[in-house]
């Protein structure tokens, strides 16, 4: 932890705070100092926009160099805005959003079976399951082989995923698919269109808005510009160790080296390894919050995102993570008490990434955020303060007059959508 924190804070270009003021303003960023003090992240990143403004964007902290096992007189990497970092599970927000576009553009639907997509999947009586289930984390199938974690043989993904055998009737339990879900998703995108799921990323998304990152991996020129990632905080023991192995495919350790490997920042894995910036991830949930149209291009119908953002799971127990969620078709979403994006908000929808991050928009306060880290923790005695920062977040942001809200119905408080492809 180094002596002088405003040595290693780099400010990007923020506008006007508005409503949330300055004091707002810095509230925000003194808790997100104290996350970075916890210890356990290198790095912190955190942008918000407010009606559209980027109101701030900020890092602390080292991209590389200053983990727990660098050496001391090693060169150390600051962060800055514009680093990128892997998001982790954030990718699976992603994926969500380009399944749904090519619903909108009648390519697919997600009531469909899998199957109808993707030949032999129906086997070990997996012919019922929709895209809808996959979207929804209730298809029965969390979990691959490890062995089938591969980085680029898509014979062999394909093989592992026809393969897999069901533990439950498609629809009945919430069970996060942190790994399986989005190679299925993927492989339908690519049969139903003939391009892999970055190229259409790319074409519906990132090109016509002009992203710089906020893809699957990285080109090779741009590695060393990504933040790595470390493990950090107390050693997990069972059984939380065990839960965390079969959740995720691989132990701990295992998984940041992995992570850490040019071969999986290279490849094309949609439920892990988009990489982006806090400024970029939050402009993409701002896509959404604006219902669809951002810096006047159309990239989603309004009534495309309402159906997203149907609700699946209600605060029921996820049988994969063993804590309630609340799921619409691909999305985490908010609530009045239990959320990951603070008290009173039930209108936010976002995604968590591995293990710190979470990228959201809330278009009750007209605010789209990301915070991103590279420390890689469990538990850890001050975990509260990364909650804790999304709280104050919300907090520090004033509720919009109904008027103002693009996306939710307040009075209903859920989407306005009519047509709502049932995942059970």
């Amino acid at each position: 932890m180094p002596d002088d924190l405003e040595a290693v804070t780099t400010i990007g270009e923020e506008a006007d705070p508005g409503e949330v003021g300055a004091d707002g303003v810095r509230r925000i960023w003194r808790d997100a100092v104290d996350l970075y003090r916890s210890g356990v992240h290198p790095a912190v990143q955190v942008c918000i926009r407010r009606n559209g403004a980027v109101i701030l964007d900020r890092a602390i902290g080292h991209a590389r160099g200053n983990g727990p096992h660098d050496p001391a007189d090693g060169e150390k990497v600051p962060a800055t805005p514009r680093t990128p970092f892997l998001i982790y599970s954030g990718s699976k927000a992603i994926t969500a959003m380009v399944v749904h576009k090519l619903h909108e553009r009648g390519t697919l639907d997600i009531a469909d079976p899998v199957c109808r997509y993707i030949p032999g999947y129906e086997r070990h009586g997996k012919g019922e399951i929709t895209i809808a289930h996959v979207l929804a984390h209730r298809a029965g199938v969390p979990n691959l082989l490890r062995e089938a974690i591969d980085l680029g043989d898509r014979e062999f993904l394909v093989h592992a995923i026809t393969d897999a055998k069901p533990f439950a009737k498609p629809g009945r339990f919430l069970a996060y698919h942190a790994v399986s879900g989005g190679y299925i998703l993927g492989e339908v995108v690519h049969q139903a269109t003939g391009m892999d799921i970055k190229a259409v990323l790319e074409q519906e998304f990132l090109t016509p808005l002009g992203f710089r990152w906020n893809s699957y991996g990285v080109a090779r020129s741009d590695l060393p510009q990504v933040a790595l990632n470390y493990v950090t905080g107390p050693p997990t023991t069972p059984p939380l160790s065990q839960l965390l192995s079969r959740a995720l495919g691989l132990p701990l350790d295992q998984l940041v080296a992995a992570t850490n490997d040019p071969r999986f920042l290279t490849a094309i894995i949609p439920s892990a390894n988009v990489v982006t910036t806090a400024s970029e991830l939050s402009r993409f949930f701002e896509i959404f919050r604006q219902g669809g149209e951002l810096d006047g291009v159309r990239v989603m119908r309004r009534k495309t995102i309402l159906r997203a953002l149907t609700e699946q799971s209600h605060l029921e127990v996820d049988l994969s993570l063993g804590f309630p969620g609340r799921f619409s078709y691909g999305l985490m979403l908010g609530a009045r008490v239990l959320s990951l994006y603070g008290r009173d908000t039930q209108h936010a929808f976002g995604h968590l990434g591995f293990t710190n991050m979470l990228g959201w928009a809330d278009p009750q306060r007209g605010i789209s955020c990301a915070v991103l880290t590279n420390g890689k923790p469990i538990l850890y005695p001050e975990l509260p303060r990364f909650y804790g920062l999304m709280q104050r977040i919300t907090t520090e942001s004033p509720k919009l007059p109904e008027s103002a809200m693009r996306v939710w119905d307040p009075k209903a408080g859920r989407p306005r959508a009519r047509t709502q492809p049932q995942a059970r």
